[in-house]
């Protein structure tokens, strides 16, 4: 799977923008400000709906214009497929595939898989749960229709819950209604703890070779899954907890407030391991990403690296350029540095200027 191709219509800084990608290394060079991981959030948006930034649609569009369109030309399984996005500022986005309009996100999710990796990722193990939970949610809701359907779902019920929790306040009678939403959130979070729990079983067959070689044989990784509560006990907490959610007016038991927890032996990182411990695990997080989507789909995803080479020491920078192989991948960065003193090929080289994208090397090697 490879992208061919990206049209940008008045998307961010951009008023007006075509290119055309490599199937290898790609980068994208200029000043920060330039527009650069504009261009990577639109590919992001187009494979999953979102933002990698959580910005909403009116803050994407261009200040001076109320729509903005994004048409992204894809290669998959031998056929070329096409998709297109109308963003509005103030209504819901427009999506289709292949000139067809499609209702839900789940019908796109899957035909571009793409890992996006960022400095902010890099923080990722020391960072808030909530931080934790997203890059899970992300992953599993591109390789996983089913676990999307059912996060969709549990989300819907613990808002809808907690808006019941404060109308209580002035209507305390309703709250015999609250035993419905308790079991329909029990259905649909029962069904995320499970699939969280078989994911991180997947990723740890992946991330501890990835992490000894990275850390150069010295440090095992494990990433261990923390649920907020366990299957079994799910209905009985709810229950048990209504009387401190009518007080708190939210609902505090259940899988959005899980966590992940990454040892190295028995020192727990996200609390008590270096900087450097904790950004060489969040790399072997993303590296192992790359592979559980090839494993998963029989196919390779899209790299997105947004400015991290300039985050990652020498050696950390060698193993992640080695580790691309045969994925394409769009690099930003400020200067082509990093790919000299590497002795990397580069396959396209843009300059980003102002949000104007000028392909100025094509296919060389730096030495």
């Amino acid at each position: 799977m490879i992208i061919k191709s990206l049209e940008l219509e008045n998307f961010r800084n951009y008023g007006s923008l075509s290119m055309e990608f490599d199937s290898g290394t790609n980068i994208l060079y200029g000043d920060n400000a330039q527009g650069k991981t504009n261009i990577l959030e639109a590919i992001y948006l187009s494979a999953t709906t979102k933002s990698h930034k959580g910005s909403k649609d009116r803050d994407i569009v261009n200040f001076d214009a109320e729509e903005a369109h994004i048409r992204t030309h894809v290669y998959k399984d031998g056929l070329d497929h096409r998709v297109d996005m109308h963003l509005r500022k103030n209504k819901t986005k427009g999506i289709a595939i292949d000139g067809q309009k499609i209702k839900k996100a789940a019908e796109l999710l899957g035909l571009l898989n793409v890992v996006f990796f960022s400095p902010e990722d890099l923080s990722i193990v020391k960072d808030g749960p909530a931080q934790r939970r997203r890059f899970v949610d992300m992953e599993l809701c591109q390789l996983d229709n089913f676990y999307l359907y059912n996060l969709n779902n549990y989300n819907k019920i613990v808002n809808q819950r907690n808006k019941l929790l404060k109308e209580l306040y002035h209507n305390p009678q309703l709250k015999d209604t609250l035993s419905i939403w308790d079991l329909q959130l029990a259905s649909y979070g029962s069904k995320i703890i499970e699939r969280r729990e078989s994911f991180v079983n997947q990723l740890n067959e992946i991330i501890y070779d990835i992490h000894l070689r990275l850390s150069g044989g010295k440090e095992e990784l494990k990433v261990i899954y923390e649920p907020d509560v366990k299957l079994e006990d799910f209905e009985a907490k709810l229950s048990s907890s209504q009387d401190r959610d009518i007080k708190l007016k939210q609902t505090c038991v259940g899988p959005h407030r899980d966590d992940f927890c990454f040892m190295v032996g028995n020192l727990d990182i996200r609390k008590f391991g270096s900087q450097g411990q904790q950004r060489t695990a969040a790399l072997s997080l993303k590296l192992a990403e790359i592979e559980i989507i090839k494993k998963i789909t029989n196919d390779t995803p899209l790299l997105l690296l947004d400015d991290v080479l300039s985050e990652l020491d020498s050696n950390r920078q060698n193993y992640l350029l080695n580790s691309i192989g045969d994925i394409q991948t769009i690099i930003t960065c400020t200067g082509l540095e990093e790919f000299v003193n590497n002795r990397f090929e580069i396959n396209k080289t843009f300059k980003v200027t102002d949000g104007c994208c000028t392909q100025v090397v094509s296919r060389e090697v730096f030495y």
